[in-house]
């Protein structure tokens, strides 16, 4: 991961934050941003996955495994990739990611992004957060979840059959359930319905991203979410 903290010397944490439309998501990425140094973008149209997806032929296929250490000559047809390995070629990845996407500025001590699309590949999920847990300073894994029946009431979803909706939100959580089971320290579940009802109820953020609670913050951060930025909720 020398790559990104060549890009971002000051960096303490990387923050993403793994949900689905219409949970609150923006929410805590404003949270994240009002933080002293805190740079958390929003979506990016999962531009990780194919990322991660390339990282993990590095690090698991048979042809990599296979000829990784050995000295292949000019003439042999898989000459050169031998030598390619997930470590390098995943610092590279999050180093373009980071530079050509995330664009922290010099002062951020806390960098990430928020997406909504993760699950759409469900054996694609764990990579991705595996390649950022490996690639990415101090990674702190936040799952953001909100009560199913308000969100099949929100957006898009209301178009959607109630049944399909709830059967994506389930599949979604899952995932998220299985993945902090495997790695408890990296993960935190947040859920909306907690959070919007004081500032008190974001200390155990502060805590798992070892900040100073500040509830004033907190307060300033909600109430101009509730007076301004509502209507426009992800």
């Amino acid at each position: 991961m020398s790559g990104v903290r060549d890009l971002v010397p000051k960096l303490e944490k990387t923050v993403v934050v793994v949900t689905y439309g219409r949970s609150g998501s923006t929410l805590v990425q404003n949270l994240l941003n009002a933080l002293p140094g805190g740079c958390i973008r929003g979506e990016n149209d999962n531009l990780l996955a194919p990322l991660a997806r390339a990282w993990d032929v590095t690090r698991s296929s048979p042809h990599a495994l296979k000829l990784r250490g050995q000295a292949l000559s000019p003439s042999d047809p898989w000459y050169g990739f031998e030598e390619v390995t997930p470590e390098h070629f995943g610092d590279a990845l999050a180093r373009m990611f980071t530079e050509t996407v995330l664009r922290p500025d010099a002062d951020t001590r806390l960098m990430g992004f928020k997406e909504i699309r993760w699950h759409y590949d469900p054996l694609l999920f764990p990579v991705m957060l595996d390649f950022i847990r490996a690639h990415f300073p101090n990674p702190r894994i936040l799952f953001n979840q909100r009560d199913h029946a308000a969100v099949a009431r929100s957006g898009w979803w209301k178009t959607m059959k109630p049944e399909n909706v709830m059967r994506q939100l389930r599949q979604a959580e899952a995932l998220y359930a299985a993945y902090r089971a495997r790695n408890p320290r990296a993960c935190l579940t947040m859920t909306y319905d907690t959070y919007v009802t004081g500032p008190e109820a974001w200390r155990p953020l502060f805590e798992f991203l070892d900040e100073p609670f500040d509830a004033e913050l907190v307060r300033s951060v909600l109430a101009h979410r509730l007076t301004h930025l509502q209507p426009k909720e992800r």
